[in-house]
C-alpha cells in the first residue's frame, strides 16, 4: 500500500509539472516593433508601432511549444513624417478607423537550434488573416533588480501586403512601383514574470 501511494504521489506530482506554465507579459518600454518596406525602388522606409501588447506562455522549459498572442494598435504606426503615417491609417493602407488593430496568434513554437525557434501563426491585418513563419532567437533569461524575471526574444518575418488588402501603388514614370509588395517586420521583445 505504501509503495502504490508513493508511486501515486509521483504521478500526481508529474501530471502537475507537466501541466505547469509561466506567463510573461511584454515590457513595451523596453520592446520594439519595426518594418520596412522598399519606396520608389531604391531605399526602405523604416517605422515602428509604439503601442503594442504581447503575452507569452511557455509550458517548457527549453520554450519549445510555448504560446504567443501579439495585439498592435494599427493606429500607432511612425514613420516620422506626420503626413505619411496619416496616410498608412486611412483606408489606402491599413484603414486604422476600421480595423484598429493587428493581430498574431501563434499555432505552433518549435525549437530549431540550441536558442533559436521557428514561430508559425495567423496574422490577421484589415480582417484578413494569413499563416506566417517568424525566425525567431532567444536572447537570454536574466532576474532584474527587483527579483523578477526577464526572457529577450527577436524574430524577423517578410509578408506580401498585397495578401492582407494593403494594395494601394503608383506605376512610376521609369518603372516599377512606388511602394514595394514585401515588407520586413522584425521584433525584439523583452518579457517579464512577475508571479
Amino acid at each position: 500500500m505504501k509503495r502504490f501511494m508513493s508511486v501515486f504521489i509521483l504521478l500526481i506530482a508529474f501530471v502537475l509539472h507537466s501541466n505547469a506554465q509561466t506567463t510573461w507579459q511584454i515590457d513595451q518600454t523596453h520592446s520594439n516593433l519595426d518594418f520596412s518596406v522598399r519606396y520608389m525602388m531604391l531605399s526602405n522606409v523604416r517605422g515602428s508601432y509604439g503601442d503594442f501588447d504581447a503575452v507569452l506562455v511557455q509550458h517548457n522549459d527549453d520554450f519549445s511549444g510555448s504560446e504567443i498572442e501579439v495585439t498592435v494598435n494599427a493606429a500607432s504606426i511612425n514613420t516620422q513624417n506626420e503626413d505619411r503615417d496619416d496616410h498608412l491609417r486611412s483606408d489606402d493602407f491599413f484603414n486604422a478607423e476600421n480595423h484598429p488593430e493587428i493581430k498574431f496568434i501563434s499555432r505552433e513554437f518549435q525549437k530549431t537550434g540550441e536558442d533559436t525557434y521557428r514561430v508559425i501563426g495567423d496574422l490577421t491585418i484589415r480582417d484578413v488573416t494569413r499563416e506566417v513563419e517568424i525566425k525567431t532567437e532567444l536572447l537570454g533569461i536574466v532576474d532584474d533588480p527587483r527579483g523578477f524575471q526577464r526572457v529577450a526574444f527577436e524574430g524577423t518575418t517578410t509578408v506580401n501586403r498585397d495578401d492582407f488588402g494593403v494594395q494601394w501603388n503608383r506605376v512610376l514614370e521609369a518603372g516599377g512601383f512606388m511602394v514595394g509588395q514585401d515588407v520586413t517586420i522584425s521584433i525584439s521583445a523583452q518579457f517579464i514574470n512577475e508571479s
